[in-house]
């Protein structure tokens, strides 16, 4: 079988006067996208990103950093959503007052709205609005084929290779297999009912599904993607993320033990159609991550938040997500949350600083690179130097190619991917047999990072494909191909339990 590979949106003169109206509004400092407005002036209504100018974290003193991360979620969710309702009052005012629909968001403090240019002539000149950004759908499909199901009925020799060789098996031996730990997967969808996903997602109990709080469709008006818009149960229109979530927590309970962590439970957000994203489709499942909504996407829980984001996706600058930092505003507060959020590098290498798209590029993000079989770095893996980075790009890097997994053709049907986007749900699984072998980890990000980081192995890793990025070769630990190395999760177990000098201190799990 062939691996795929994957890549980890003037007739009247009232009319003529509106371009002078929206050069004037801009030169007082107005902000358009200048697709924007070459859109409107066709006289189509636009998809516009209405971005707020308080945008910075909120601050939640007197609350320490050794606080229970649940009540500092708690605290910065309430923080956020107050911003949001307090300052985008006057804006949601006047959006109702004209019948325009609007969606807002508080994870990063913007709005989304369909306008005209008439609308957009008005909000150039609103105090409260600081700039009117795109949320464009690409015109194609992104570059990301579909996988060859796997025969039915053909056996599996062993557990998964990928799984095998970051040593998932051993932490498994010792009694953690993610057990108590969350992970939520914002991909194009997942097929649920897949034998080997069934029983590992959270709104299954046995006996029947309860999808709110565990699932939300951020694809609202769509047209002709197979799921539909806004589907109350999980749905995958295209077959990516039900192949990263199989790597996250997948197993049949028989031969097809394909998953990291099979112990831990998965919740999901569809932030693709047919493989399309947009800004506020990326930006509405990391709010729905942090605090899941109801069947009717109100009442917003951050306990029910997930430990873990796996994000096997990146933004490219057609989709617009280079004109601004709403994307890094709400990877941010996802961490800043207590949340370890897991990016793929991206698959334009084998060149150097190629690490290029959302959310890879941002320092908040813990970006992972693909290595193969042999502990190769793969040609298509992403490599640093990241500009502006404050540290080595990718972090670590994972088994990325010829990735068997659950496929979304049937609920026993497997097949076998490549990508950075293969690799990611491995580190993000390793991630839940850390939390589930010392609790105390949740809602530290940065203590799993540097526990990945440090234990990572670079023995053996190598790149036929790029002899060194960004004064760095292979050989230097960390570097800009591989990172800090090829995670092993069970050293990085090891080290973490909760007997360990790394805990010293007394970190404790808060029930």
């Amino acid at each position: 079988m062939t691996p795929i590979q994957f890549p980890a949106l003037r007739r009247t003169s009232h009319v003529f006067l509106l371009p002078l109206a929206l050069a004037c509004a801009q030169a007082l400092g107005a902000s358009i996208d200048p697709a924007l407005l070459a859109q409107a002036s066709r006289g189509e209504r636009v998809e516009a990103l209405l971005v707020l100018p308080d945008q910075a974290a909120p601050i939640l003193a007197p609350l320490e950093i050794t606080a229970d991360y649940r009540v500092r979620r708690r605290a910065l969710v309430a923080a956020l959503r107050s911003r949001a309702n307090t300052r985008q009052a006057g804006l949601r005012a006047w959006l109702d007052a004209r019948g325009i629909e609007y969606r807002p968001y508080w994870i990063a403090n913007l709005v989304w709205a369909r306008v005209s240019q008439a609308e957009l002539a008005a909000l150039a000149q609103r105090h409260d609005v600081a700039r009117v950004d795109a949320n464009p759908h690409l015109p194609q499909r992104l570059p990301i084929a579909r996988a060859a199901a796997m025969p039915q009925g053909k056996a599996v020799a062993a557990i998964e290779y990928g799984v095998a060789k970051i040593n998932a098996p051993a932490v498994w031996a010792m009694g953690y297999t993610g057990q108590g730990v969350v992970i939520a997967d914002a991909d194009t969808g997942v097929r649920w009912t897949h034998a080997a996903l069934k029983t590992h997602y959270r709104g299954w109990d046995g006996s029947s599904a309860t999808h709110a709080y565990n699932w939300h469709d951020a694809i609202h008006d769509d047209v002709g993607n197979d799921c539909g818009n806004s589907t109350p149960a999980p749905c995958d229109d295209y077959g990516h993320g039900t192949h990263t979530v199989g790597t996250l927590v997948g197993d049949d309970g028989g031969s097809n033990q394909v998953g990291v962590a099979p112990g831990a439970q998965w919740i999901g957000c569809r932030n693709m159609a047919d493989g399309n994203g947009t800004p506020a489709r990326y930006i509405e499942c990391m709010q729905w991550t942090l605090a899941p909504t109801d069947a009717n996407d109100a009442n917003p829980d951050p306990d029910r938040a997930a430990d873990i984001a796996s994000n096997s996706w990146g933004c490219v600058p057609e989709e617009g997500c280079q004109s601004g930092n709403e994307i890094k505003t709400a990877v941010d507060n996802m961490v800043a949350g207590g949340i370890f959020f897991v990016a793929a590098a991206g698959n334009d290498g084998s060149s150097c600083q190629s690490i290029l798209d959302a959310p890879s590029t941002y320092d908040s993000a813990f970006v992972v690179g693909a290595t193969d079989a042999t502990d190769a770095m793969a040609s298509f893996s992403s490599r640093g130097p990241v500009s502006g980075a404050n540290r080595v790009r990718p972090d670590v890097s994972a088994p990325g190619v010829a990735v068997r997994s659950t496929l979304n053709s049937g609920n026993n049907s497997y097949g076998s991917m490549s990508g950075t986007s293969m690799a990611t749900p491995h580190v993000a699984g390793a991630a839940a047999l850390l939390m589930s072998a010392n609790p105390a980890l949740k809602g530290h990000p940065d203590q799993v990072a540097a526990l990945l980081r440090s234990t990572a192995v670079m023995a053996g890793v190598t790149d036929p494909y790029n002899s060194g990025c960004g004064g760095l070769s292979i050989a230097d630990r960390p570097n800009h191909q591989a990172g800090w190395g090829r995670i092993d999760v069970l050293a990085a177990v090891q080290l973490a339990l909760p007997t360990d000098s790394i805990f010293a201190d007394g970190f404790e799990d808060n029930p």
